[in-house]
């Protein structure tokens, strides 16, 4: 089963997971669409200081962080998954006119933190539902198409915004309007094109943050919290490689197109490494990640020119194509399958507090200490990970073990 060739497990692959795939695309294209200008339209349309977009963008990331350990919950307790993704789309899907009509900051904050509300309520039940309809031997690739396809949306939705605003003349409002179009698309095609795997009749409900359920949640499983968690300090918040490349000459109109550079390779990269992931050792592919972020953070830390720049951008796209849906399949077979909802909401939160703390470290280093310090902490962060896999090989199940071997 181990030695089926990409072309095969492809087909393999359920219809739903696709599916899944292309609400993500949808979502993210409409969202990214907006977020790759919403900074500039909230300085120069609404005149908001810099300092109020970071607390706006500070206080939509906590709450996302807060709602996706409750919505990983509440779908374990319900038994069901698509109808808090439903939800969670939906109401994403909504906050969308609400940056077309917003003439101040009040509104934009009400949208950003009910747009976060949404992303924090079907991320967890979303991770679930796919570990639920994908058979374990193919769990990587699968996790690893739905990024894929998600990925895509997040380098298409910069490109149509900047082609719109070239055809409409810097009308802001007119592109927030039209990235309602696949947001609603997004929703509409989950609603039809997903079935949830039947739950046995009869089984009773019980609470999965009691002491009892908890205690189900293995060593493996927190042993990948914990890996995540100091992961995640080694990859703080994607602005400073826009910061990075601003840095490095690239003029201000070209800038976003670093981020398209970032997620073409981590596009690329995501799918081929998911089914990788089910024929290989998770930890020697973690691993191999870690040294490819090493290597990203050296060259940001060393770039003076543009084109090393962009080859450090372009090997982060890479270590994030080699390592987000391998945690997501790590989360998956590390949790009984009664709590993964609890599990993904549980370690998304645990990785996103880390995530925060980065981001502020990150910029105090960039503030005190300059750019290069803040990649070369970013690299020892991802060599005290290394050293935490070497240390936790014990924690592994035991079919990871074997397949270190």
């Amino acid at each position: 089963m181990r030695n089926r060739q990409p072309e095969s497990v492809m087909r393999q692959i359920p219809p739903g997971i696709w599916v899944l795939g292309l609400v993500s695309m949808l979502m993210d294209i409409s969202s990214e669409m907006i977020h790759s200008l919403l900074p500039i339209f909230m300085m120069t349309v609404l005149g908001t200081s810099a300092l109020t977009v970071g607390i706006i963008e500070g206080l939509a990331e906590s709450t996302a962080l807060i709602v996706k350990v409750f919505s990983g919950v509440l779908s374990d307790y319900l038994g069901k998954r698509k109808g808090l993704a439903v939800l969670g789309y939906a109401l994403g899907a909504l906050t969308k006119p609400l940056f077309a009509l917003a003439s101040g900051t009040g509104l934009i904050v009400a949208a950003r933190l009910l747009d976060r509300v949404g992303k924090g309520i079907r991320g967890a039940p979303r991770d679930a539902l796919i570990a639920d309809i994908t058979p374990a031997g193919i769990r990587g690739a699968a996790f690893g198409l739905r990024q894929t396809l998600d990925t895509i949306g997040g380098f298409t939705g910069p490109l149509l915004a900047t082609g719109l605003m070239l055809i409409w003349a810097n009308d802001f409002r007119t592109v927030f309007w039209f990235a309602v179009i696949p947001a609603i698309l997004s929703v509409a095609l989950l609603l039809v094109g997903v079935q949830e795997p039947a739950r046995p009749s009869g089984q009773k409900r019980r609470n999965p943050i009691q002491r009892a359920n908890l205690a189900r949640l293995s060593r493996a499983y927190w042993w990948v919290v914990i890996i995540g968690a100091i992961f995640t300090l080694a990859r703080f918040s994607e602005a400073f490689l826009v910061l990075r490349a601003h840095q490095s000459g690239v003029p201000i109109a070209l800038v976003p197109l670093v981020m398209v550079a970032m997620n073409l390779v981590y596009s690329a990269c995501a799918y081929p490494f998911g089914a990788l992931s089910d024929r290989m050792s998770h930890s020697t592919l973690l691993a191999i990640g870690l040294a490819v972020l090493i290597a990203a953070d050296v060259v940001l830390a060393s770039s003076e020119q543009w084109m090393s720049m962009l080859i450090g951008v372009a090997l982060w796209g890479m270590h994030m194509g080699m390592t987000q849906g391998l945690f997501a399949t790590m989360v998956a077979d590390s949790a009984p399958e009664d709590l993964r909802g609890t599990a993904y909401g549980f370690f998304n939160l645990v990785s996103g507090i880390a995530m925060l703390v980065a981001s502020g470290l990150a910029g105090w280093l960039w503030d005190h200490f300059g750019a290069t310090s803040t990649f070369l902490a970013g690299a020892a962060f991802a060599g005290l990970t290394l050293l935490g896999l070497l240390a936790g090989r014990r924690w592994q199940r035991p079919s990871e073990s074997a397949r270190n071997t």
